[in-house]
C-alpha cells in the first residue's frame, strides 16, 4: 500500500448575527476546519483534523509534507511522523536515535499540518484492518464520562444557562471567566455563584479564562471562586508563561488545567516538571496527533497528572479524541461543545453517541465516521480571520 495524494479541505461556517457577542477574543464572526486527506493506491482513504491557520496549513501540505510523502507505506506511521517532523535529517535522527526537528517542524502549522496527517495515516490503518484506532492504540473503555462546555451567558443568566447542560444529563459543566458582559473579578464571581445554584452541589463546574489574565489577578480570582467549589481553572494565564501558572497553582486548592495550544509532548514536560498543572489538554490537531499524544499521556501519567483531551469547532477532531480517551488510561473526562457549530456535529453520515452524560466509543474501523459528501458545498471555505474585536 502506497500514498497517493495528501490534501486539505477548507470549510467555513458563518456565525448568524444574532448569535454573535464577544468574548476574551472578540466576537467571533465565522468558525473554520481544515480536514486532512490521505489517499492510497488500494483505494482507502484516511482523513484527519488540523488546527491552525487553513491557507497556512493548507500551502504546509501542498508544498512541504505531499511531496515527502507521496509513494510512502502508510502503516509506517512512526516513521512518517518523524519524517514530517525532522524533514531531511530523518535519517541521521532515527539512527542515532534522538529527535533532529527541522527548523519548520517544531511547533505552528507545521505541527499542526502533521497532526492532521498523523489522524489520516491511523484512519488509514483501522480501516485497512478493520478495527477502530483506539483498538489498535490499546483500548481500556468504550465510554467516558462527558462534560458540557459553553458557559457565556452573563450575570444571573448563567444560572440558567449551567441548568440547561445539567438537565441534558451532563454531571459536569465548564463555563467562560469571561461572559458576555465582559470581564472583572466581581463580574466572573457572580456568573460562578449564579452558576454553582443553577447546577447544584454535585454537578462538577469548570471554569476557563482562554490564558487571558495576568498571574496576579488569576490568583484573586482563583482565590474567590474556591468557595464555589470549582473542578478546575483552565488556561488562567497565557500558555507561554509556564512558571506563572505554576505561581497561580501553588497560590490556590483550585487545580489547574492546560494544554489545548501546546505542541509536541516537550513543552508538556516543562509543564510537569515545574508542578504547573493538575490536567493536561492536549489538542490532538495541534500537539501532533495519535502519535504524540499518546506519547503526552503517558509522560502525564508518569507524573500521576490526568488527562482531558481539548475538544473543540471541528467533527474530524471529535471523532479523532473519542479513540484517544478510549486508548489513554488517564483520561478521564471528554468535553463536548454547546457552541450550535455545524462543522462539529453536521459533517459526518453517522451520529456521535451521547448518552446520559456519556460519550460512546464508535464501532466501525478507522475512525468509525464518514463524512457527508456534500460538506464543500454546505461550508465553503471564508477568507479572512474568526474573530474580529
Amino acid at each position: 500500500m502506497k500514498i497517493t495524494a495528501v490534501r486539505a479541505i477548507l470549510l467555513s461556517f458563518p456565525v448568524p448575527k444574532e448569535r454573535q457577542h464577544r468574548n476574551d477574543y472578540g466576537v467571533v464572526v465565522k468558525n473554520d476546519n481544515v480536514i486532512v486527506v490521505v489517499e492510497t493506491d488500494v483505494g482507502i482513504t484516511g482523513i484527519g483534523a488540523a488546527h491552525g491557520g487553513p491557507e497556512a496549513i493548507q500551502a504546509t501540505i501542498d508544498h512541504e509534507i505531499a511531496p515527502a510523502l507521496i509513494g510512502e507505506d502508510p502503516t509506517n506511521i512512526e516513521r512518517l511522523w518523524e519524517k514530517m517532523y525532522s524533514g531531511s535529517r530523518l535519517e541521521p535522527s532515527l539512527h542515532r536515535g534522538y529527535c533532529h526537528p527541522s527548523a519548520r517542524g517544531r511547533s505552528g502549522e507545521r505541527l499542526c499540518a502533521i497532526a492532521g496527517v498523523d489522524i489520516a495515516l491511523w484512519d488509514i490503518w483501522g480501516k485497512f484492518l478493520q478495527q477502530p484506532v483506539y483498538k489498535l492504540l490499546g483500548a481500556c473503555r468504550t465510554s467516558i464520562r462527558a462534560y458540557a462546555s459553553g458557559g457565556w451567558a452573563p450575570g444571573d443568566e448563567a444560572e440558567r444557562e449551567m441548568a440547561g447542560y445539567a438537565a441534558k444529563g451532563f454531571t459536569a459543566v465548564k463555563m467562560r471567566a469571561e461572559g458576555r458582559d465582559g470581564f472583572s473579578i466581581r463580574k466572573s464571581i457572580h456568573r460562578i455563584a449564579a452558576a454553582r445554584r443553577g447546577i447544584g452541589p454535585d454537578v462538577e463546574l469548570m471554569v476557563d479564562a482562554h490564558g487571558s489574565l495576568d498571574v496576579s489577578t488569576a490568583i484573586r480570582l482563583a482565590r474567590r471562586m474556591e468557595e464555589y467549589d470549582v473542578a478546575w481553572f483552565e488556561e488562567p494565564v497565557s500558555p507561554d508563561n509556564h512558571d506563572g501558572l505554576a505561581e497561580v497553582r501553588r497560590a490556590t486548592s483550585v487545580p489547574m488545567a492546560t494544554g489545548e495550544r501546546e505542541s509536541t509532548r516537550f513543552p508538556f514536560l516543562s509543564l510537569l516538571e515545574k508542578r504547573a498543572v493538575d490536567i493536561v489538554q492536549p489538542d490532538i490537531a495541534i500537539a501532533g496527533g495519535f502519535t504524540e499524544v499518546r506519547r503526552i499521556a503517558a509522560l502525564s501519567s508518569a507524573y500521576g497528572v490526568r488527562m482531558a483531551p481539548h475538544v473543540w469547532s471541528a467533527g474530524v477532531l471529535f471523532a479523532a479524541s473519542i479513540h484517544v480517551a478510549m486508548s489513554t488510561p488517564n483520561s478521564f473526562i471528554f468535553e463536548v461543545s454547546q457552541a450550535p457549530n455545524p462543522l462539529i456535529y453536521e459533517i459526518f453520515e453517522e451520529p456521535f453517541d451521547i448518552r446520559d452524560g456519556y460519550v460512546h466509543a464508535p464501532t466501525g474501523p478507522g475512525l468509525g465516521f464518514t463524512l457527508r459528501g456534500d460538506i464543500e458545498e454546505r461550508f465553503p471555505y471564508i477568507p479572512g480571520p474568526n474573530y474580529l474585536y
